[in-house]
């Protein structure tokens, strides 16, 4: 993970920084060494760990509230719930990969686990991308919501057409690419890799599908970071919200495997709220410039949030209540 140069406005201390991602890399390994032995997650084993990993961003949420008062930890908890809905937006993508390449149940948290790292590394690279560009004036901020604008407008077509992540996953540049480069086995080989088979190294398909991971991770990373500087220019906040909106990904997918395919409203939520940040960065880049207009504050921003998630979930079961199962696009 990659740790951007602290400014004037950032509570990110160099011992803070370091005290984090060690703890970041602790959680890793307790992931890792939950996942050694291949098995089929159980649903109490899903939700004891997704109870922990939602227990964690409150208690740290208070810990910021008590230590560096009110303004940073509303922050951060409004960054946390953006990017903890982009990360359920992750989810279906997720389950999408997985039943492309056929992945078995027992191997299913193993490939989640390196998606989560691989993810944590491109938001690193991107945060401090982001807090470069901040530093470097504040047009940076009509990037940002341009991207954002441009996201949502995505999104929300392809929510209202029923397309999205729906092609297929044999056919996505990375995956032809290391075909080419390198013989594939026939069958998953437990948690490996790669394995040596007639004198040469092969790849198996456990390999393939990480890296079509790996490829969608890079599209996620794209709008949400933009997307949580839009509520903070912290680039230590930026970083927290993200590590703790991911780490509990691989739980909470065995949590929401099935209840993902009832939100069919959600990409309309997750369109609305990329494009009132967007309206928010613009906002904050006009009042640097000019001082007369208003910025969104963010408590404001965390009851909008909050009030679109509530009412798509509500409209979605609504809508399912006498519709057929049916998987709601995504971003790719």
């Amino acid at each position: 993970m990659i740790a951007p140069a602290a400014s004037s406005t950032t509570i990110g201390t160099p011992l803070l920084w370091a005290a984090s991602i060690g703890v970041l890399i602790v959680l890793l390994i307790a992931d890792f060494v939950v996942t050694h032995r291949p098995h089929e997650v159980s649903m109490r084993e899903a939700v004891g760990w997704s109870i922990f990993y939602l227990a964690l961003p409150l208690i740290f949420g208070a810990a910021l509230w008590g230590i560096f008062g009110g303004p940073q930890a509303m922050e951060f908890i409004t960054g946390f719930v953006v990017e903890k809905s982009l990360s359920v937006d992750n989810l279906f993508v997720f389950m999408l990969l997985l039943a492309g390449f056929a992945v078995p149940a027992q191997l299913q948290q193993r490939v989640l686990l390196y998606g989560i790292v691989g993810a944590l590394v491109l938001r690193g690279i991107f945060i401090a991308a982001g807090a470069a560009l901040l530093q470097a004036g504040t047009w940076a901020f009509l990037v940002f919501g341009a991207i954002l604008f441009a996201t949502a407008v995505k999104i929300l077509r392809e929510a209202i057409s029923g397309s999205g992540f729906d092609r297929d996953v044999s056919q996505m540049r990375s995956v032809r690419l290391l075909r080419r480069l390198m013989p594939v086995t026939d069958d998953y080989r437990g948690t490996r890799l790669s394995v040596r088979e007639g004198g040469r190294r092969a790849l198996t398909p456990l390999m393939i599908v990480v890296v079509a991971v790996f490829a969608t991770d890079v599209v996620f990373a794209v709008d949400s970071v933009p997307a949580v500087y839009g509520i903070t220019e912290d680039p230590y906040l930026v970083f927290a919200t993200n590590a703790f909106a991911l780490l509990g990904l691989r739980a909470l997918y065995f949590v929401l495997v099935t209840a993902l395919a009832k939100l069919i409203h959600l990409n309309h939520g997750l369109a609305i709220i990329l494009a009132f940040i967007g309206v928010k960065l613009v906002l904050h880049w006009a009042h640097t410039v000019w001082p007369a207009v208003p910025q969104i504050p963010t408590p404001l921003s965390l009851l909008v949030i909050v009030l679109v998630l509530a009412t798509v979930t509500a409209t979605s079961l609504r809508a399912r209540s006498g519709a057929g199962d049916t998987h709601p696009g995504s971003r790719s």
